[in-house]
């Protein structure tokens, strides 16, 4: 445990030295700034007001922005290690590959979690001061599904950074998966729908399967709980699944699948050659 602690802690150093992490910052810090210029929180819009309507705003930049910020910052986190010779050094001390890898992935998840968390805090605290009201549950809720997306990116990021020996590969495979996630998946859904070949129920399923999708249910439901925003599909998702198990299944599933990825991660780490 004091090995795996350690790994953890010059990850995060690492990081903090690292270019990505301050862009990374000052991207979530830069856009919690805009919002304050641009007056959100004094704005009324589709019936949000204050806090509400900001974080409304900020969840749908998250979904865009956070995931490939992940990827493209912690794929090269093992396999860059790798060509640096920077894995064979580590290992030369008294660590296990177990110690290794997972304190990699813990102290990478805390340099990609806690500049998002302060960041929604912030704003949070500038609306309170502005005099709205503090939405405890909604912020919880939302602190849930950030952790929850953070864990499923960071789970591919490690799969694929112990998959390829190439952090140039690595890259390529997390915009690939990205894109993926973000856009085609739900345009060749829409399109197996246009066409009825596959029955409706089945493609819902297939699309609640993907964790972006998972994440942007859940976002909405906090701001709507009737789903309204997402049409006739409101009725099946909430019919099938009912408000409370929805929500759940936003923030659980996301974690369940990040932490199936970094186990079979691990277990390609520990099979292959890894130097």
């Amino acid at each position: 445990m004091k090995n795996l602690a350690l790994v953890a802690y010059l990850d995060i150093k690492e990081s903090l030295r690292a270019r990505w992490f301050y862009v990374y910052a000052f991207v979530f810090g830069g856009l919690m700034g805009l919002f304050f210029i641009s007056g959100i929180t004094d704005s009324v819009v589709m019936g949000f007001t204050g806090l509400s309507r900001l974080l409304l705003v900020f969840i749908q930049v998250t979904i865009i922005i956070l995931p490939i910020f992940i990827l493209i910052t912690t794929v090269k986190s093992i396999s860059s290690d790798r060509e640096s010779n920077v894995l064979e050094y580590m290992l030369s001390f008294p660590i296990s590959l177990k110690e290794y890898y997972w304190g990699k992935l813990l102290g990478r998840f805390a340099t990609v979690f806690f500049p998002v968390i302060v960041a929604l805090f912030v704003g949070v605290a500038w609306g309170v001061f502005k005099g709205g009201d503090m939405p405890w549950a909604m912020i919880t809720l939302y602190s849930a599904l950030i952790f929850s997306i953070c864990s499923v990116f960071l789970g591919i990021a490690f799969l694929i950074s112990t998959m390829v020996k190439s952090h140039d590969v690595a890259l390529g495979l997390s915009f690939t998966v990205w894109i993926l996630l973000l856009a085609f998946i739900d345009i060749a859904l829409i399109g197996l729908m246009m066409q009825n070949r596959v029955s409706d129920e089945l493609i819902l399923a297939i699309a609640m399967l993907n964790p972006l999708e998972a994440f942007r249910i859940g976002a909405i439901a906090l701001f709507d709980p009737e789903l309204t925003v997402i049409g006739p599909v409101a009725y099946y998702l909430l019919d099938s699944l009912g408000h409370t198990f929805l929500m759940l299944y936003a923030v659980l599933y996301p974690i369940f699948l990040g932490v199936l990825f970094a186990l079979f991660g691990y277990t390609i780490f520990k099979k292959r050659d890894i130097l």
